[in-house]
């Protein structure tokens, strides 16, 4: 068994060093000893998947479309290993890789080591470094490699960790750093309903900054515990919440109240504290709603306003007839804050029986920064929205 893998491993060595030595040769060298299939294999898979992706996203299932693009993207990232220059590159990268890695292990155990032995591992590493530095070949990083491994198998083999061990405490740190910065510092968010076209379109999916007003200790209930350095939201943010009636679901509204105002909302226009907010008009607008009796889409018409928020400018979105109007008068409450939806006639917020009512500032998760990727759209994917500020 031990020679059936010692031949195996030479084997995919040989095969190995033909191929990086190949791609040193250029395209027509390359793809003379590789083929093509592989290449091909990719962009075939990656277009049926993204075919499937924009196929779900029509249909705004956001869940699974994501998780195909987000598949398609991947399988296309592999097509490197399938060009000369990702070939080369990758012989290169991992030549580097083992060299810090070894330097590593030697400067903890070099006083463990002969002179003779120590003298023998610093030449490998200078062997790497000169094959790096020399050319931006391939082949000569492969060979610097394979002999500093072998090197470092030889003389630290007892300092060394084992591939497993390796991937598996990258694999960890990575996940430990994803999970603390999802708990204290920035979490993603989907978009699922329309309650703030124009500003936020179902399908986009945003990043929360969660230090904004203050820290929320994870895996507490908001309303027995209230975040260390608590303060208020600024009027006109836009913000993620916890339902209070239902902490199962977050919302995202606009911070329109603050504790002591008074708002009013009369025929559709905004007044804070008796101040009529003045808007902008800027004409029709047009977004895709799903009927819930057809399950399909259909077109409604609005109108667009810009308003200005003592300050803050953004757009709202209002139905051209009047019965869908919500008008009231409201005093916010003490330690809470008022958000409305930027499309005023079709949003669960603190005006609507019913609703969230009005928000303790302990259930404000934090403030919507950018849009990170939109979905929807007739290519499947809304690249002009991709990395675009939340205002």
């Amino acid at each position: 068994m031990t020679v059936a893998r010692a031949e195996q491993a030479k084997r995919e060595a040989d095969r190995e060093r033909s191929v990086v030595q190949a791609a040193d040769g250029g395209p027509r060298e390359f793809y003379r000893v590789a083929g093509y299939g592989r290449l091909a294999g990719i962009l075939a898979a990656t277009v049926a998947i993204a075919a499937v992706a924009q196929h779900l996203l029509r249909k705004q299932d956001f869940l699974l479309g994501s998780l195909a693009v987000f598949l398609a993207v991947f399988v296309l990232s592999t097509i490197g290993s399938a060009t000369p220059w990702g070939v080369r590159s990758r012989a290169r990268s991992e030549a580097k890789g083992l060299r810090k890695s070894g330097s590593r292990v030697l400067k903890r155990n070099r006083g463990k080591l002969s002179a003779q032995a120590a003298a023998q591992v610093d030449g490998a590493l200078l062997e790497v470094d000169g094959a790096l530095k020399g050319s931006d070949k391939g082949l000569p990083a492969l060979e610097a490699k394979w002999r500093l491994n072998a090197t470092l198998d030889e003389h630290l083999a007892f300092a060394r960790k084992g591939a497993v061990r390796e991937y598996t405490e990258s694999i960890g740190g990575a996940i430990l750093i994803a999970l603390l910065l999802r708990a204290f510092v920035f979490e993603p968010f989907h978009i699922p309903s329309g309650s703030m076209i124009p500003t936020l379109l179902v399908g986009d999916f945003i990043f929360v900054n969660k230090m904004s007003y203050g820290l929320r200790i994870p895996f507490t209930d908001p309303a027995k515990v209230h975040k260390l350095w608590e303060r208020p939201p600024q009027r006109g943010d836009v913000v993620v919440f916890i339902n209070p009636h239902r902490p199962d679901v977050d919302y995202v509204k606009r911070v329109v109240g603050l504790p002591g105002d008074t708002i009013e909302v009369k025929d559709n226009v905004l007044f804070v504290n008796g101040v009529e907010q003045q808007r902008t008009d800027v004409g029709d607008y047009t977004y895709k709603d799903r009927n819930e009796y057809t399950d399909t889409d259909m077109d409604v018409v609005v109108h667009e306003y810009v308003e200005n928020l003592e300050g803050h400018k953004h757009p709202i979105i209002v139905r051209k007839d009047p019965v869908f109007s919500h008008n009231g008068a409201f005093v916010v409450e003490e330690g809470r804050a008022f958000m409305m939806g930027d499309n005023r006639d079709n949003s669960q917020d603190s005006r609507v029986e019913g609703g969230p009512g009005q928000i303790p500032f302990s259930y404000i998760k934090g403030r919507a920064s950018i849009i990170w990727i939109s979905f929807g759209g007739s290519l499947g994917i809304r690249f002009e929205r991709m990395f675009r500020g939340v205002n």
